[in-house]
């Protein structure tokens, strides 16, 4: 798994992950449970991780968005 970014915007994310699901590519979100244990301050922001293999594309898929 490759990591693309870090947010805590969950707009944002729910974006980029549907960005990258339009283009075919299968994304995580890692992270996504740990505000719970940190009291939802927001303070680790989650990480969206692709397959190594679809990294490039990926980059090159948040690049045009504008968002790499």
């Amino acid at each position: 798994m490759t990591e693309l970014l870090r947010t805590n915007d969950p707009v944002r994310l729910s974006w980029l992950i549907a960005l990258l699901a339009d283009a075919g590519i299968e994304a995580v979100v890692l992270d996504a449970h740990t505000s719970v244990l940190e009291g939802s301050i927001g303070a680790i922001p989650r990480r969206v991780m692709v397959d190594a293999e679809d990294a490039a594309q990926a980059l090159r898929v948040l690049r045009e968005a504008g968002e790499a």
